[in-house]
């Protein structure tokens, strides 16, 4: 097998400076609800709460996603689970086709209502699919 090395102790910047060098750039952050928030880093704090400019949700359901303009946006650091720059030749990205914002909640909700569905129908037949 190859041999994995762990990376040089010098390449791996102090955790408050990983953001300092994120500042001004645009950036996707994952939050713990799920959703994701693109926008430009303008400022962070010791908690990892987030300042970001020119924010847009982007809702993502099967093979289509739409972008939600909301501003400037805070964003408390103990929502964020992870956030990384964005690969402009990836944005948008492939394979996505964007649809207007109502068409994508309508997409959004029949799909948890799918979910929603096959719950109750696996609750209701658990019983049949005992071995």
């Amino acid at each position: 097998p190859p041999l994995i090395l762990p990376p040089n102790i010098d390449d791996v910047p102090p955790p408050g400076l990983a953001l300092v060098l994120e500042l001004d750039k645009p950036l996707l952050v994952q939050l713990r609800d799920g959703r994701k928030l693109l926008g430009t880093l303008r400022s962070f704090d010791q908690y990892a709460n987030l300042v970001l400019e020119g924010t847009k949700e982007r809702i993502v359901v099967g093979s289509q996603y739409a972008e939600v303009d909301m501003g400037l946006h805070i964003v408390r650091g103990e929502n964020v689970v992870l956030l990384g720059d964005i690969d402009p030749s990836l944005d948008p990205p492939p394979g996505l086709s964007l649809v207007p914002e109502a068409e994508i909640r309508r997409i959004q909700k029949a799909d948890k209502e799918a979910e929603r569905m096959k719950g109750t129908f696996r609750t209701r037949f658990d019983f049949l699919m005992e071995d």
